[in-house]
């Protein structure tokens, strides 16, 4: 959930740093540091700087990185998990005189152990982290050797993390280990680098390499060297990003999410049209035989927030298309109630990022049940990605800002297509049916734009409504799937109480909540429930509820009980939520602008949730 930097090479490394953290700010901090190495007297000296807050602090105590010189070093920004946010438990931690200092990502689950074990040799904390745990164990190993110091910590330490390690009588190297938490190298001819994430490094290379569980990188300004757990030398493939760094740049917009929202047709149709070729969808990367598919008697969908309610969408549409029971698991839910699959069981889990601990433990735990499992994920070569059995990528390009919306969109699609495949291949829908579907796909991208086009109504109303206190977002069958997605957008930007409920279960308990002037958003997109839903309203309306209905172009008799309506061109019903959301979204982001709130990095909340 936090940041991690680490750069070797001909350059001064604090301003590269400094820069690179800046462009993880998004996966959320509660304070910054660096440590850089450099010579002096002819003696190698590791000064470490860090403050509290957002980064500029750093950058201003640093003059933007000038004032600390060498060409190697480690940075990283903190999201506490222990210890309450301040200077002493930021990272990087170290040892006494800085003889091992490094940074950390993830939880040592094992620290209380650990920090008695230390203290009884006579080590003594400045911190109350796990991470200075870590340090000194490495420290208490430390002989001169790093492979055999870092192999013998390994051994010793439970749970999560990725690590980035100076040694003081190791100049210009970094040393580098991961296990359940996202680590990347970079290389380039300034020199190479270690990473949270590809937009850190991505302005100076696209050059990257997705190191493994219990893998262990030595990185110097002219080499990188990989090792297994016996310190035997592995070769590792590089991979090239196609995202350019204008991608993961603002572009003009003044927050990442009306960017990302902005970006939404692109990245839909960018999704959807390498796998629709002259009317027939054709995803090869699945590696499923038709007979395989055909075979499928269950499938098990597993994720967490955004993602798990695509998830919820995607229980309709699977249903409907391909006659299949879809069951649907928060990830962090699945592994501790020991589900019940079939043989025959699809387990399919979905990630932006490919990291979500939650999900990616899911994934494992199916595997270890002799489940195939399908991931649909966003990053290539991510964790997911490598362990899953097929994968479906997402085409959104970088996502920066906390509170997804692209990834969303294309998730939503990525489903879609699946469907549609599966539905075809068992008999479920007619050929007709299926190239209707099919050419409403391709038109998605046109209809999303034609919403963002109409944006200024949507803005009108959230600055008028920015004040409202609770909201209640209501809607039956797919609508409530997109209900919750509404509300979990409002409550992650803005800080407004935001439910979302089935509105046949207004009568158990919810309407008791509705007082007047509370706000009621109704998601009325599916035909056959939009009478029920209208009546849901009535009811919240007379109880002085002011009502935003949300539903298709020709539904009129909306506004007979809406005191505003806002329309979304019609669609196929089972594709209603790829465009439903896209209004949802946007009255979010109005109302945390107009109540002057940082948009991209919402208090507490991080983009890539790594640890559980």
């Amino acid at each position: 959930m936090c940041g991690i930097v680490g750069y070797a090479g001909f350059s001064e490394a604090a301003p590269i740093l400094l820069e690179g953290l800046s462009k993880l700010e998004y996966r959320g901090y509660d304070s910054a540091g660096i440590a850089v190495e450099r010579e002096e007297n002819k003696e190698p000296v590791i000064e470490v700087v860090k403050a509290m807050g957002r980064l500029h602090v750093l950058m201003e105590m640093t003059e933007n990185g000038s004032a600390v010189h060498g060409t190697c070093g480690i940075g990283h920004t903190r999201w506490a998990t222990h210890g309450e946010p301040s200077v002493a438990n930021a990272h990087p931690h170290f040892s006494e005189d800085k003889r091992v200092v490094l940074v950390h990502n993830g939880i040592i689950e094992n620290y209380k152990e650990l920090r008695e074990h230390l203290e009884k040799k006579g080590y003594e904390f400045q911190s109350e982290t796990d991470t200075e745990a870590l340090a000194l164990l490495l420290d208490s190993y430390y002989q001169g050797d790093p492979l055999e110091a870092i192999v013998k910590v390994l051994g010793r330490i439970r749970g999560s993390y990725a690590v980035g390690i100076l040694f003081k009588d190791q100049p210009g190297t970094i040393y580098a280990v991961r296990k359940d938490s996202p680590l990347i190298i970079g290389k380039s001819e300034s020199g190479n680098f270690i990473a949270s994430d590809v937009p850190a490094i991505l302005k100076y290379t696209n050059q990257v390499c997705f190191i493994q569980d219990m893998e262990i990188v030595k990185l110097t300004r002219d080499e990188i060297t990989f090792y297994d757990l016996d310190q035997e030398e592995i070769q590792k493939e590089f991979t090239i990003i196609e995202w350019d760094q204008q991608a993961a740049e603002k572009g003009g917009f003044e927050h990442f999410m009306l960017k990302e929202i902005y970006e939404q047709p692109k990245a839909v149709a960018d999704t959807l049209n390498p796998r629709i070729q002259d009317g027939e969808i054709v995803i090869e990367e699945l590696g499923m035989t038709p007979e395989e598919i055909q075979g499928i008697d269950r499938l098990q969908m597993v994720a967490c927030g955004s993602a798990y309610h695509v998830c919820m969408s995607a229980k309709y549409v699977l249903e409907r298309m391909a006659g299949i029971p879809v069951d649907v698991d928060l990830a962090s839910e699945f592994r501790y109630r020991n589900p019940i699959l079939t043989q025959n069981t699809l387990v399919i889990v979905i990630s932006q990022s490919g990291e979500t601990a939650d999900t990616l433990a899911a994934l494992r735990e199916s595997k270890k049940r002799g489940h195939k499992v399908l991931g649909i994920v966003n990053v290539v070569g991510s964790s997911i990605a490598r362990e899953a059995d097929s994968v479906l990528y997402t085409l959104a390009g970088p996502e920066i800002s906390v509170a997804t919306t692209k990834a969303y969109s294309t998730q939503l699609v990525a489903v879609y297509l699946l469907g549609l495949l599966f539905g075809k291949l068992r008999g479920c829908i007619s050929s007709e049916e299926y190239a209707e579907y099919v050419k409403e796909l391709q038109k998605l991208p046109e209809k999303i734009q034609r919403i963002l086009d109409e944006k200024e109504r949507i803005q009108w109303l959230a600055n008028k409504y920015s004040h409202a206190k609770d909201v209640f977002f209501i809607g039956r069958g797919l609508d409530y799937a997109i209900s919750m997605e509404g509300s979990l957008k409002l409550k992650e930007v803005s800080y407004i109480h935001s439910e979302a409920y089935a509105a046949g279960e207004l009568k158990h308990g919810t309407i008791s909540l509705v007082e007047n002037g509370t706000m009621v958003v109704g998601v009325a997109t599916q035909p056959q429930l939009f009478e029920k839903e209208i009546s849901n309203l009535v009811e919240v309306k007379s109880r002085g509820a002011f009502v935003l209905g949300l539903t298709s172009y020709g539904n009129y008799s909306m506004e007979d009980i809406a005191d505003f309506t806002i329309y979304v061109p019609r669609t196929a019903e089972c594709f209603a939520t790829s465009l439903a959301v896209v209004p949802l979204q946007l009255l979010a982001y109005y109302i945390s602008v107009g109540k002057g709130l940082d948009v991209d990095k919402p208090r507490n909340l991080a983009k890539s949730v790594t640890v559980e």
